[in-house]
């Protein structure tokens, strides 16, 4: 009788495999490398009985600071027990409403990697994210010069990712779900599982494409595909540095025997770059905001990524200061 192995296990022999929770409880069974956290992922862990005792215990010690305030404390503490529990980082994520002021973002990230710090923990097992505007990539060039490592969040597009690149982040993380929601709502009753899903998925393409820009022109930044759908997604993309991938699909993976084959290969970047006709990107501000502009879906994504994680921010202070 010929041996289960799981999809899961497959495509840890191909790509990094990262969980993408704030729910710590729920990682072991997956064992994944690394994780990665969101203002939204916390606030929703953060209202779980099973983290009472660690929200409570973060405002018991740090009586009277503003909320503001006591949402880094309550990241890194979330932070610090996923470290019990991954060989490698976890990524936490400065307040989305400093996406455009570099120096605020600044300060912030610094502030997150002493509260670290302060712990024990070495900063190469932390990445601070930023938002993939033009200020939060200047942020993320001043903080890698200082050995603050960065993953650079919602990014929706090449130019954004090119950027990246050009600032030595550590990481970005292009997002695949919000990229193919976009495509679905525009294509309504036109958009069909069949010819727009699979290889042919906008979310994919997109990865894919950025995939072979970095090996093609050697951009050493880390890519990790992020905001998965469903399992197809992730298997399209097996073969990628690294993937983030939430629980709930990771739970399908233990349990699905599926073949998984490399689909990224950076020795076939050069052509595919060329079959897309795509030549090296001009990165100076005014070509980064006119390319993003000219972006309809890379625009309204990055904006909306933005505002939710503002939202959830603020539920997440009204949380604490009840």
């Amino acid at each position: 009788m010929k041996s289960f192995t799981s999809s899961l296990s497959q495509l840890k022999q191909l790509t990094t495999v990262v969980a993408d929770t704030g729910d710590f409880e729920r990682m072991e069974e997956y064992q994944p490398q690394d994780a990665t956290t969101n203002p939204s992922l916390i606030l929703k862990a953060a209202q779980q009985a099973n983290y009472q005792a660690l929200v409570n215990k973060v405002k018991s010690a740090h009586p009277g600071i503003k909320p503001t305030d006591l949402v880094d404390f309550i990241l890194v503490a979330f932070g610090l027990e996923i470290l019990k529990i991954v060989p490698g980082r976890v990524s936490t994520e400065v307040d989305a409403r400093l996406s455009f002021d570099t120096s605020a973002t600044i300060q912030k990230a610094r502030h997150l990697i002493s509260l670290y710090e302060s712990h024990g923990i070495d900063r190469k097992r932390v990445l601070i994210k930023l938002a993939g505007t033009w200020e939060g990539i200047q942020a993320a060039k001043a903080l890698e010069a200082e050995g603050i490592h960065c993953n650079m969040t919602l990014i929706f597009s090449l130019v954004q990712a090119g950027a990246c690149g050009a600032v030595n982040a550590k990481l970005i993380s292009p997002f695949v779900g919000r990229i193919t929601d976009w495509y679905k709502a525009k294509l309504g009753s036109g958009w069909s599982d069949a010819a727009n899903g699979g290889v042919n998925d906008p979310g994919v393409t997109s990865v894919k494409r950025i995939f072979h820009y970095y090996k093609h022109f050697g951009v050493a930044t880390e890519i990790m595909g992020a905001s998965f759908r469903n399992t197809s997604q992730i298997l399209e993309l097996a073969g990628c540095d690294l993937l983030t991938i939430s629980p709930e699909l990771l739970g399908e993976l233990q349990l699905d025997g599926t073949i998984v084959e490399k689909k990224l290969i950076a020795s076939n970047a050069a052509s595919a770059l060329a079959n897309e006709n795509i030549s090296a990107l001009k990165l100076d501000e005014s070509n980064f905001r006119l390319q993003l502009n000219n972006d309809a879906m890379a625009t309204e994504k990055l904006a909306e990524g933005i505002r939710n994680f503002c939202i959830d921010t603020e539920k997440l202070e009204l949380l604490l200061s009840q």
